[in-house]
């Protein structure tokens, strides 16, 4: 006979290390399971490490199962971007457990009896401190390896959520699009007549040295660019340092293509990365002493193009930069081999961004989703 569940608030080291490991053991998860690595889940739930955790109440729990834990969540109440938009919101994030109805509503319930008693009267998830987390549940597509920046669960875990009266809040898309031999002349001139009209110019970058001056001014262009996303809140310079930190070990300059105005400013830009899946289900969590290798190795022989960040300043929005981007990006992945791209998620209601990948015959292969409860 199994024991009785009992959710407690994590305190102190013991209990926070017991909450991290659980990011693996458990059973009857995802086959093709993409594991964090450990040391960025560590930095991530460590405000010395993480921002984001200053602006933020935060407040975690772990569900055990005669003494062995079994489940864990994470509330946020994120009080700048409420006050921003007029809300009342809280967010769970970061649930894993057992396949256990009973085990996920007690999880789910703790993080929102926490919640209104903060005086919250809705309920998201799961959604991090903002659109950079790992959004949602995955819903569809559970055939294909998630990428980095996804999530990862099992395709149980909505059913349970559901069970539990949460309700589709917010639905995300990815697209598979096979890189064309060559995208159609319209693009390479109204690609061309943008950069001429609007006195722009596309930026060169051959070295990680080259590149590193423009991350800061381009995550200042996504501040002025996101504003409508799921969640999204601008980023502090402080922010802004960490997420460059992160991402630095990663970014080709070959797949990072930006547009520039007179004054060198940037005003458009696309992010790309070869798929590293693979290397971090082989790395299994650990970045040393080998897994590094496993995941440059994996870079190294992908024939996935993974698009990570783009944004373009908002009075050119519309103008043909998005068109300048795909033709300068799209040449570079040719040469470099790939075959195919993951679009990352897109909101499913950004019909434009939508409608531009369909015309290329791009077709959604993944689907995720934020689910809400309105407080009891």
């Amino acid at each position: 006979m199994q024991g009785t569940i009992q959710v407690s608030v994590v305190s102190g080291a013991a209990d926070m290390r017991s909450y991290l490991r659980l990011s693996g053991p458990l059973p009857d998860q995802r086959p093709n399971r993409v594991p964090l690595l450990r040391m960025d889940e560590r930095e991530f739930h460590d405000p010395k490490r993480n921002p984001q955790l200053v602006h933020c109440d935060v407040r975690y729990w772990l569900a055990r199962r005669d003494g062995v834990p079994v489940g864990r969540i994470m509330g946020i109440i994120h009080r700048q971007h409420n006050q921003a938009r007029g809300e009342r919101t809280a967010r769970f994030y970061d649930l894993v457990c057992i396949r256990d109805r009973s085990t996920v509503m007690a999880l789910l319930d703790a993080a929102e009896h926490w919640a209104k008693n903060a005086g919250m009267d809705r309920i998201i998830g799961p959604f991090g401190f903002s659109d950079k987390d790992p959004q949602g549940l995955q819903i569809e597509g559970f055939e294909h390896l998630p990428v980095i920046a996804t999530p990862t669960n099992p395709d149980w875990l909505p059913t349970l959520v559901e069970a539990c009266g949460f309700a589709p809040f917010e639905d995300m898309v990815s697209y598979r699009m096979d890189i064309p031999a060559r995208l159609p002349e319209v693009y390479h001139a109204i690609g061309e007549r943008c950069l001429r009209n609007y006195h722009l110019h596309r930026v060169t970058l051959r070295s990680k040295r080259e590149l590193k001056p423009w991350v800061v001014p381009v995550l200042r262009l996504v501040n002025a660019t996101y504003g409508d996303l799921l969640g999204f809140t601008p980023m502090s310079e402080a922010e802004m340092k960490a997420l460059a930190a992160k991402y630095m070990f990663i970014l080709d300059p070959q797949l990072v293509h930006l547009i520039a105005d007179a004054n060198n400013e940037p005003v458009a830009f696309v992010i790309a990365s070869p798929d590293m899946s693979e290397g971090f289900v082989k790395a299994n969590g650990r970045l040393f002493p080998f897994g590094f290798l496993h995941i440059l190795r994996a870079m190294k022989r992908s024939k996935q193009l993974d698009l990570l960040l783009g944004a373009v300043r908002p009075d050119l929005q519309g103008k043909g930069l998005t068109a300048a981007l795909g033709v300068s990006l799209f040449d570079a992945a040719r040469q470099r081999g790939f075959t195919h791209l993951d679009s990352h998620l897109i909101m499913e209601r950004n019909t434009r961004m939508r409608a531009e990948l369909e015309r290329l015959g791009a077709v959604v292969w993944k689907r995720y989703r934020v689910y809400q409860r309105a407080m009891r």
